[in-house]
């Protein structure tokens, strides 16, 4: 892991492996850099791969401010810092809805978008009704106040169908990537949940130009494959790979046929 201190001295922790294009990887809620470990070590030989620890998850410094807008800039000069350019970017969940802020905050650095399991509103509301109901969420809140590790689990259980792991790569995924082997501040949890929350990217979408692959599982139980479609479709230069039969963490199930889409979209 190498680090990088922003001017007020926190700490961001990195992923950095690899020579060749930047492809940058933003994980989702509750997670860490960590659950990118095999695409590291698969796309390393192609990329430069860098794999970010968002504040409070992983080994990052947690942050005073979880908005969007706050932890995209944050990205945005680490980048700077790092001189990145021609970037291919990857957000997944909650690090996709990042990837689509940095990405209205930096299109000139970016050459590539690639969206994972993402929503511009995880929550439903009046028309939008491809997000989980605002109730769900907030019981969702309340659990991580009381049984934290728990609730970790429990959502993490959620993103895999009962029949979408072979036995042997369910206990493998447990073991390396659960959020429990190495989980956020639980304030980080919390505020970055009330992001996912409040955050509302529909009308921001159509500035965005960069070609953009929009990648979703159809069993999805946390984000609806119907967001996933709209999305791409509400994207100027979108385009959408539905995973049939999987879940959230496509990359998770199928990591080679993920691998080779990632792949071949970025050379483009």
């Amino acid at each position: 892991m190498k680090e990088w201190r922003s001017n007020d001295g926190r700490l961001l922790s990195y992923l950095d492996a690899g020579s060749g294009p930047p492809l940058v990887l933003l994980h989702g809620w509750a997670m860490s850099s960590a659950v990118f470990a095999e695409a590291v070590a698969e796309l390393s030989d192609e990329y430069r791969v860098l794999a970010p620890d968002l504040p409070g998850h992983g080994r990052s410094t947690p942050g005073v401010d979880y908005s969007l807008d706050t932890l995209a800039g944050n990205l945005l000069r680490w980048m700077e810092s790092l001189d990145l350019s021609d970037i291919r970017l990857l957000g997944w969940s909650l690090g996709g809805q990042i990837a689509l802020r940095l990405a209205t905050l930096t299109g000139a650095r970016l050459s590539r978008l690639l969206l994972v399991a993402t929503t511009p509103r995880f929550v439903a509301e009046g028309e939008w009704i491809h997000g989980l109901p605002d109730g769900q969420v907030r019981i969702m809140a309340r659990g991580l106040k009381r049984r934290f590790a728990n609730t970790l689990d429990d959502f993490f259980a959620q993103q895999f169908g009962a029949d979408e792991l072979s036995e042997d790569r369910r206990r493998n995924i447990w073991q390396q990537f659960a959020p429990t082997v190495m989980p956020p501040q639980q304030e980080a949890a919390l505020a970055a949940l009330e992001t996912l929350r409040g955050s509302d990217l529909r009308q921001s979408l159509q500035n965005l130009s960069l070609p953009t692959l929009v990648m979703h599982g159809t069993e999805d139980a946390i984000i609806p494959h119907a967001a996933g479609r709209y999305l791409a479709e509400h994207l100027p230069r979108g385009r959408f790979e539905t995973m049939a039969g999987l879940g959230h963490a496509p990359f998770l199930s199928r990591p080679q046929e993920s691998f080779l889409l990632w792949r071949e979209f970025c050379r483009i």
